[in-house]
């Protein structure tokens, strides 16, 4: 039986059958001054909507990115990071593993341009698969494991912003605090060049918008290092340039994603790498208002954050929830957009034989005057099962200073350091160098393998015609996909029936979405498609926990 929320969910799709669509004319000029010009007008539409991820909004298919959704919104862009979580024995350096994902998984923000992709309709879905070479540990346990894909040089230090150093030690008050520096870091901004069509065959594909990359899902926009002097492509590694690690097997971790609601616009994801055990699955919704010349983005009520589920090895039986923190996006009438976080995020491990750790990520205010920083700094501490009292600590100067592990301060950006407090004279360690880190491709099904309802299929004819620059004709493609989505709405709502997702059930009010038998099936076939190298053995795909 459905319960009130889902009815709300479905009455609310259902409505918006007579529901007015919010316009943005193309005002005929696909160059960036006619792109700033309706993005002003965007802009204006919203100045006062409560959120507008609620709206129905039409755009010209000019202001859209050629990506769906559903393939552009993901948390693997370091799916290396992601299959390393439970490579330790030790519960400390697999919360060390969890924060190194953590900081990697929005590289596409950092690496390139904002982008629009095109908006999920109900029941469109799409899946991928990503095979990487696995990490090697260094004989220095505090160093971070060393990764063998898409890397370039580090961006220079001085280009960079790190806390001051008054955080390499703990206070004498009883919590933990640290102050940030005045240094800065150059704002990232980048267009983007040039276009290519997807791929025919097997192999690294996304769609392409940078020709200088073309193998990377960052080629969604340009790419643009901190350091200038960092190589745009001609460092980056690939399996067959790594001599030592050519023949190594690769971990193999396959992804399903499915819009399960419309209005308001909710998706249901998982991840599984089985060869490593570990799993990730959460729900998706934002909710985003426009405040002066700000995007404000937040989650949306459905979205509690990613789970990571360790179901084997080492740290059988943990769970991390990682919240999210609130982005902003800057210069929407200037057109000369970048991301600035604020507020933090919070890792929580469950399901631990021993030590309970909980981990705090507090992203530093940006001033309105002068560039942005980029900053953040954080704890690792302990906490008691059980207990609330952790559950009001959100900032690191809120944690006694008796349950504090280590601390970590940094850029988001670019490097983030960490060191334990019980060695107060040790120095700093690495904990990720974000710098040096490219996306790395995901592998898609060729479009005469893949189902109507799965992304690149559905969007095919918008695509290929947005990468041929034919916009009015992607325009009315983008169009007569809408009005398929009202017309199947009002056919359901005159059956009295309501929308059931085919690979996710409906509930998710946990935030962690549970695969049906379709969408285990999915998952495995994913596992299971043929790739060019060895892969290590996996297990067969079992349900995703339903419960946090």
């Amino acid at each position: 039986m459905a319960t009130a929320t889902d009815k709300d969910r479905t009455d609310a799709v259902e409505d918006e059958v007579t529901e007015q669509a919010v316009s943005v004319p193309d005002v005929g000029d696909t160059g960036e001054s006619g792109k700033l010009k309706m993005i002003v007008q965007l802009v204006k539409k919203c100045l006062g909507v409560k959120d507008i991820a609620s709206m129905r909004l039409s755009l010209p298919a000019s202001l859209l990115e050629p990506i769906p959704n559903l393939e552009y919104w993901h948390y693997l862009d370091r799916p290396d990071l992601f299959a390393a979580i439970n490579d330790s024995d030790d519960p400390f350096e697999r919360m060390l593993a969890v924060l190194r994902f953590t900081f990697s998984k929005d590289l596409k923000f950092i690496r390139g341009k904002i982008c629009k992709p095109y908006n999920s309709v109900l029941g469109e879905h799409f899946r991928s698969h990503w095979d990487v070479i696995p990490v090697s540990y260094p004989s220095d346990p505090t160093q971070p494991p060393v990764q063998h894909l898409y890397l370039s040089e580090a961006a220079e230090l001085s280009s960079m912003s790190i806390l001051s150093a008054t955080s390499n030690r703990l206070p004498a008050s009883e919590t933990a605090s640290f102050r940030s520096s005045k240094s800065t870091l150059s704002v990232l901004s980048s267009a983007s060049k040039g276009a290519s069509s997807f791929p025919s065959t097997p192999g690294k594909s996304t769609p392409a918008t940078t020709p200088d990359l073309p193998d990377l899902d960052a080629r969604l926009s340009n790419l643009n290092l901190a350091n200038p002097n960092a190589s745009n492509s001609g460092s980056l590694l690939e399996g067959g340039d790594v001599p030592t690690l050519g023949d190594r097997p690769r971990i193999r971790i396959a992804y399903i994603t499915e819009q399960v609601s419309h209005h308001p616009p909710v998706s249901a994801f998982t991840a599984y790498c089985p060869s490593r055990h570990v799993e990730l699955s959460g729900v998706d919704q934002i909710s985003a208002k426009v405040s002066g010349t700000t995007l404000r983005v937040v989650p949306g009520s459905y979205n509690k954050g990613f789970f990571l589920k360790i179901n084997g090895g080492p740290g059988k039986g943990e769970m991390y929830q990682v919240t999210h923190p609130t982005a902003s996006v800057n210069g929407l009438l200037r057109g000369s957009f970048y991301i600035t976080v604020s507020d933090s995020v919070i890792v929580t491990c469950t399901g631990a034989n021993g030590q309970h750790l909980r981990a705090i990520i507090e992203y530093k205010e940006e001033s309105w005057l002068g560039r942005a920083h980029f900053l953040c700094e954080g704890v690792i501490h302990t906490y008691t099962p059980g207990e609330t009292a952790h559950e009001e600590w959100t900032k690191v100067k809120h944690v006694p200073r008796s349950r504090v592990l280590a601390v970590f301060d940094g850029s988001w950006k670019q490097v983030i350091r960490w060191k334990k407090v019980d060695a107060p004279d040790s120095e700093y360690a690495t904990l990720i160098d974000v710098s040096t880190l490219h996306v790395i491709p995901k592998v898609v099904r060729d479009l005469e393998k893949q189902l109507p309802t799965e992304s690149r299929k559905l969007w095919d004819g918008v695509t290929s015609r947005l990468l041929a620059k034919e916009y009015s004709e992607a325009t009315k493609h983008k169009l007569a996909i809408e009005q398929k989505q009202r017309d199947d709405a009002a056919l359901r709502k005159a059956k009295g029936q309501k929308f059931v997702p085919v690979y996710f059930e409906s509930d998710i009010e946990t935030g962690i979405p549970t695969l049906t038998e379709a969408g285990r099936k999915a998952l495995e076939d994913e596992l299971k498609e043929e790739g060019e190298y060895p892969l290590e053995e996996s297990a067969p795909v079992t349900p995703v926990a339903s419960e946090p």
